[in-house]
């Protein structure tokens, strides 16, 4: 949620932001709906001060003047519940719109309409030639018995798979050298509840917008996370923290769970886009400041690079582009490793800076040791690595030529010691 007092005194921002980030905002109806609201709760002000100045005087009188003085009470009371059924019309409209406003993006992020307009910033890794007739993840998968895509969709659905045997051991290798890899960076290690409150995706920013690719369990009014940014960033939502707590650094792993609304047809094949998989998520939640929150969003940048050259995965990152943020996010990179039987490089990972968005939301503050005040957090998150989409680069760059699969050498550990995968 942005300030409204920024709004008031800069519409052209939200009004540019909105159409920079092709999100629909009604801005002028929102200022408009903020005026008189102002103005209702000013004659509210008035008539509580009248009402109380009368209050005060009727014992004194007598009369045609207590009478009248009684009269004016009257007509008072009436006038402040007129306003109060105002208020109660009027607020709901306003926080609807409120909630549509999206976070200006910073100024170096390029503006354009969509994903295929965001900018290269630098590739990592070579990417390795091949003496040899490539396969994809699903003809490695299912030759090694890692793999079985046929029984998940049978028993759940179109974008189900099994992941079994090595497939499961890999998959697993994954995860627990990213969260061990993000301990040992000083992150606090969560195991988070998947269900949340409406209250919380709201307060993160996935409500209003990604009801659509959200699981809702109607009954309980609870909803399937699509990540662990959800209830990490939440932890603490309502409280005030002491400045000396921030910045809190936390890492979880977690299932996520997406609908993948209004895809039907694209990226249907493999592991690339699914309902379910597991994900290692960072956040970072700090004190109110620009530099920080740049330098944070580096960080975590710099984290979830780390793990793509430890499992030595080419990729590159990308600055995302006005078109491509979120409601809420005011700077974000993608990560993309390439996969060589989709030929190109392709997302794993995105690093998301908020500012206060988020935090405004969810009502999350520290108290400010230097001005007393309490001030809103600025938060962070990011991908450490999400699996089995990670599995499609690591099964097919490190395929060999007799169709086993090298192991990375971080991951052998985790393993049994193996180098390889073998039929």
């Amino acid at each position: 949620m942005i300030d409204i007092r920024e709004l008031r005194e800069h519409p052209e921002i939200y009004i540019k932001a909105a159409r920079d980030k092709r999100i629909e905002a009604d801005v002028p109806k929102l200022l408009e709906l903020d005026q008189q609201l102002k103005d209702v709760k000013a004659r509210l002000q008035d008539i509580a001060t009248e009402k109380n100045r009368i209050g005060k005087s009727v014992p004194k009188l007598s009369g045609a003047e207590k009478d009248a003085a009684l009269s004016e009470l009257s007509w008072l009371k009436q006038e402040e519940e007129d306003d109060q059924e105002r208020v109660k019309q009027l607020q709901p409209q306003f926080d609807a719109l409120m909630l549509q406003v999206p976070q200006p993006a910073d100024a170096d992020v390029p503006v354009g309409k969509d994903d295929t307009e965001n900018v290269e910033l630098r590739r990592e890794g070579d990417v390795p030639p091949f003496d040899f007739e490539v396969k994809d993840h699903v003809e490695l998968g299912v030759a090694l018995n890692m793999i079985d895509i046929e029984r998940g969709v049978k028993l759940a659905g179109t974008r189900n798979y099994f992941l079994k045997g090595d497939g499961a051991l890999l998959h697993w290798a994954v995860l627990r050298f990213a969260i061990d890899f993000m301990v040992e960076r000083g992150y606090v290690p969560m195991s988070v509840p998947l269900l949340m409150r409406d209250e919380a995706m709201q307060g993160t920013g996935y409500y209003p917008g990604a009801e659509e690719q959200t699981y809702r369990m109607e009954k309980d009014e609870l909803s399937l996370v699509g990540t662990a940014e959800v209830p990490l960033t939440a932890y603490r939502m309502g409280e005030i923290l002491q400045e000396q707590e921030l910045p809190l650094k936390f890492v979880a792993l977690s299932s996520c769970f997406r609908r993948e609304a209004g895809s039907a047809g694209k990226d249907t094949y493999g592991l690339y886009r699914i309902h379910q998989f597991d994900k290692v998520e960072q956040v970072i939640v700090c004190r109110n400041s620009d530099e920080q929150s740049a330098a944070f969003h580096e960080e975590i940048l710099a984290n979830s690079e780390g793990v793509m050259k430890a499992l030595g995965l080419p990729y590159r990152v990308v600055a995302v582009c006005s078109g491509d943020l979120g409601r809420g996010q005011a700077k974000k990179y993608d990560i993309e490793a390439w996969m060589p039987s989709r030929g190109n490089y392709c997302e794993t990972h995105s690093a998301s800076k908020f500012y206060d968005f988020q935090a405004r939301r969810m009502n999350l503050r520290y108290k400010d040791a230097q001005t007393k005040k309490n001030l809103f957090c600025h938060t962070l998150n990011n991908t450490v690595i999400a699996s089995p989409r990670v599995l499609i680069p690591l099964m097919e760059l490190y395929q060999n030529a007799d169709g086993s699969i090298t192991i990375p050498p971080v991951l052998r550990p985790y393993m049994q010691g193996r180098e390889r995968i073998t039929a």
